[in-house]
């Protein structure tokens, strides 16, 4: 980064399914980085080499993405290898990510700072995914709608 720029970009990457107030607090944590904030959100094709379901198109999700206020563009994310020319093409000076990911992208420590951010306490998609199908479980059971399956 040269002497005279004073922006900063920030750049992520991420699912963004079932999209909910962790993923809002990631953004916002984010968007406070720098000037510019740059999501990558994974299409249905990639999901589907990662092994991941999504409940949500790819397309909607980027409109929700994109309605939020702390992202200033999203790009589609289509394979492992892409970050390093993303960070190139888009002159990111901050690659972050979930500390799930911790050291997984210290790669690219070489053409800007690495950070990994602590998750959202209870709450994940992962989770959210599990609530729904433990309802719709106890509701073909016949069982009340507050019924809770154990862990």
């Amino acid at each position: 980064m040269s002497a005279a720029r004073t922006s900063r970009t920030v750049l992520t990457y991420g699912t963004f399914d079932l999209f909910h107030f962790g993923h809002v607090r990631l953004l916002q944590r984010l968007a406070k980085m720098g000037d510019r904030l740059i999501v990558a959100c994974s299409t249905d094709e990639f999901n589907a080499v990662k092994g991941k379901k999504t409940v949500v198109p790819y397309e909607n999700r980027v409109e929700v993405l994109e309605a939020c206020r702390y992202v200033d563009l999203v790009i589609p994310e289509t394979d492992w290898a892409q970050k390093r020319q993303d960070v190139q093409r888009y002159d990111v000076d901050v690659f972050a990510m979930g500390d799930d990911w911790t050291g997984k992208f210290d790669d690219l420590a070489d053409l800007c700072d690495v950070v990994y951010l602590p998750r959202t306490e209870n709450v994940s998609t992962t989770d959210l995914k599990r609530a729904v199908i433990r309802t719709q479980n106890a509701k073909a059971l016949g069982l009340p709608e507050n019924f809770s399956f154990a862990d």
